[in-house]
């Protein structure tokens, strides 16, 4: 988009009448985009309160909260969506099916910010997925929602470089989320007033991310170190990569935290075993603790 077209349509961003399914703070990440494009939702669906913490007392979702910050209407179901007229809606990592009779609202559908670029990497985890797959070129796609799982027309795409590589979740995230966001927010106009077209996505290439449990993190130190660091970048957060430890005769469960490569052999930086802090490995070894056999 040229600067003049960018002016062309600022003034345009404030008519456009849409609605934001979202939940968590990858939500938030393309609501920031959106809002700092001058692109304001006029609802902002979301998952109910659920209780959190000592005294269990309902929390907000992180959509719910900046939507109060920005004083936009909430919503915890679909009522208030179907009973209104939309232009297009938004849904970003919302946590529930979209049935077709909620699609077939807007005139312009509903568009989704997903983080690779498909149909490489379809499904729920793509950032864990694009780490634990080595995928250093990655990027991101805006694609006009449908029934299937990520299986949406394709509205734009931006391949991203990144750099350093491997990095962990969070750090593709906070690269790879914006982004989405920002892609968005420069093509909504135009896709609002019929500008540009959506292209189908060539299913036979398509990919999936891997479904991923807690048995994942498992680590065999033994094991090739390159894929080692690469699932203890993968799975930072969750599940987490651990393996066991042997002291005393007794076995422990030790959450690998961060690590690095050296001459080909895998270096751990920071640990965590069970029940404690975390704390530098080199702290932990001193305890007489050693690599258990898994």
């Amino acid at each position: 988009m040229t600067t003049g077209q960018a002016n062309q349509y600022s003034h345009m961003n404030n008519n456009i009448r849409f609605a934001f399914f979202g939940t968590s703070h990858i939500a938030v990440y393309v609501l920031d985009a959106l809002f700092e494009a001058n692109l304001t939702p006029q609802l902002v669906v979301t998952q109910p309160p659920k209780p959190k913490g000592r005294g269990l007392e309902p929390q907000p979702t992180q959509s719910e909260v900046w939507a109060h910050a920005h004083e936009i209407p909430v919503a915890h179901d679909s009522n208030e969506f179907e009973s209104g007229e939309w232009d297009v809606a938004v849904v970003v990592d919302y946590g529930n099916f979209l049935p077709k009779q909620l699609l077939d609202i807007p005139k312009r559908g509903f568009l989704n910010v997903h983080p690779s670029l498909l149909p490489r990497l379809r499904g729920a985890s793509p950032m864990r997925s694009a780490i634990l797959n080595d995928e250093k070129l990655t990027g991101v796609t805006v694609m006009l929602v449908n029934e299937g799982m990520d299986e949406g027309p394709i509205v734009a795409q931006k391949k991203i470089d990144v750099e350093p590589w491997p990095v962990g979740n969070a750090a593709l995230e906070n690269i790879l989320v914006p982004e989405g966001g920002k892609l968005l927010a420069q093509i909504l106009p135009q896709w609002v007033a019929g500008e540009i077209d959506a292209h189908e996505q060539n299913q036979d290439v398509a990919t999936y991310a891997e479904k991923i449990t807690k048995e994942d993190g498992l680590l065999d130190l033994q094991a090739d170190a390159y894929k080692n660091l690469l699932k203890i970048r993968a799975y930072e957060g969750w599940p987490g990569t651990y393996t066991f430890f042997e002291r005393g005769g007794k076995k422990i469960r030790v959450g690998i935290i961060d690590a690095h490569i050296t001459n080909d052999k895998l270096i751990l930086d920071i640990v965590k075993p069970e029940g404690k802090k975390e704390m530098p490995y080199t702290d932990f070894v001193r305890s007489g603790a050693k690599p258990a056999s898994i």
